[in-house]
């Protein structure tokens, strides 16, 4: 278990956000920064269970993702995911701080269901069953994909 990553996802994450505007755009994709927020909550979502999505991956396929999501290679820049349509949907919540606080809710969630259940797994949509490890270490991932689309890390 990488202890690190735990404590990025659970304090220096949401941190690093707040210093987001919500309509700074990123050096690729199609969202705005308050965007990317909510597409985090329902990424989280995912993880915790709350959101169920059909298997996009399967066989062969699936396991050349795991293999790659279990990587440090990055995600490439601009990559395509079939959920999130060319045209990002409207905002959700009213302000950047409302879709800020969301986020740290669903995290704070994921981290309460998997303390209470350490055998959980959850499906993710392209690399199949992850565990506590698998999600914590997918998370940390995309979440440093989007940090560096927004220059919050380099």
């Amino acid at each position: 278990m990488n202890q690190d990553k735990i404590n990025f996802l659970k304090n220096d994450f949401i941190f690093l956000l707040k210093h987001l505007a919500p309509d700074s755009r990123g050096t690729w994709g199609v969202m705005n920064g308050q965007q990317m927020v909510e597409h985090f909550v329902d990424v989280v979502k995912n993880a915790n269970g709350k959101l169920k999505l059909p298997m996009v991956n399967e066989g062969e396929k699936l396991e050349k993702a795991r293999a790659f999501m279990m990587s440090d290679k990055p995600f490439a820049e601009n990559i395509k995911n079939p959920f999130i349509s060319e045209t990002p949907p409207a905002p959700r919540k009213a302000t950047m701080q409302g879709a800020i606080e969301k986020l740290q809710q669903e995290l704070n969630y994921f981290f309460e269901v998997f303390e209470k259940d350490p055998a959980l797994t959850t499906q993710n949509a392209f690399f199949g069953e992850l565990d506590f490890a698998g999600n914590v270490h997918l998370l940390h991932k995309h979440a440093t994909h989007h940090l560096r689309q927004f220059g919050l890390v380099k």
